[in-house]
């Protein structure tokens, strides 16, 4: 069975043919795919589910979709068409974030482009004294990110804020100025003119994968309303496309707002996300946190 599908989607170009087959077995038979070795055999319907769910991913079709749920750090969110699936690589961000949040008493943490709310979420699951904001402008990510915020508040994690707004807007959170402990955005970064995968061109939202011609037209006023919304000593993380290594970083040096500027790797080794910190009236003595990704 798993054999069988693992070639099928091997064929059709898929990155990780036999773990997803798993996966996909796993889910037709409603056990954990750790245990699936254990599981009873198909029967007729489930092979049929399993057939036209191997068709679907055999197009293309990301295996977020199929399942309706996508791992991130601690948390399994709810996604499907008209949202961004978040990504392994953006586990670093969301843990840079979390220990830096983790070293205050009562940090108040923003998620720009929040999509799911993955980042968010995180946060306020692992950082439970925080006070957790989440902006998004698309309609229909604003309904996942509410789904997924709700469906976490009733398991008990803290409640995160979520707010309408374009994360462009020069007035964004006016009540927030000068307030905010740690800000983080994974926001859309791709240069138009890159091809992307099939999954992301059918499927991903237009608007949360390219950032205009050079990638950097979220970026950039990201980068200035992050400067008025961080109180001194506070810090940003911006996850980027691995080719900005160097426009990124000079984007925060050269505000003039910002100090220490970093520039950091993904899990492939690949430029990914630059850091900075917000200037004070002395100098942030602070040394960074030590932390690392947790698994998914």
């Amino acid at each position: 069975m798993v054999a069988r599908v693992a070639r099928a989607l091997a064929a059709a170009g898929v990155a990780s043919p036999r773990a997803e087959a798993e996966q996909l077995a796993a889910y037709v038979l409603a056990v954990p795919r750790g245990r699936l070795a254990l599981a009873d055999g198909l029967d007729p319907t489930q092979r049929d589910r399993l057939d036209a769910l191997v068709r679907r991913r055999v197009a293309r079709e990301p295996l977020q979709h199929l399942v309706g749920a996508a791992g991130f750090r601690h948390l399994e969110l709810a996604v499907g068409p008209g949202v961004f699936v978040p990504r392994p690589e953006t586990e670093l961000l969301a843990g840079w974030g979390i220990a830096w949040a983790g070293r205050l008493t009562a940090p108040l943490v923003v998620d720009l482009c929040s999509g799911s709310g993955a980042i968010a979420l995180a946060v306020a699951q692992e950082v439970p004294s925080a006070r957790v904001v989440a902006v998004e402008r698309s309609p229909a990510a604003l309904a996942w990110l509410r789904r997924n915020a709700a469906a976490r508040a009733a398991a008990g994690d803290r409640p995160v804020e979520v707010v309408a707004a374009d994360v462009t807007d020069p007035e964004l959170l006016a009540d927030l100025v000068d307030r905010v402990d740690v800000l983080l955005c994974n926001p859309p970064y791709v240069p138009r003119s890159v091809v992307v995968p099939p999954e992301v061109a059918g499927h991903d939202p237009d608007e949360a994968v390219f950032g205009g011609a050079d990638g950097l037209d979220v970026i950039r006023p990201v980068v200035d309303r992050a400067a008025a919304l961080l109180r001194p000593g506070g810090v940003i993380g911006v996850e980027h496309d691995d080719t900005h290594a160097a426009e990124v970083p000079a984007l925060l040096a050269g505000d003039g707002r910002y100090e220490r500027v970093e520039e950091h790797r993904d899990l492939a080794g690949r430029p990914r996300w630059a850091t900075a910190s917000r200037r004070a009236d002395r100098p942030h003595a602070d040394p960074a946190p030590t932390w690392q990704t947790a698994s998914s």
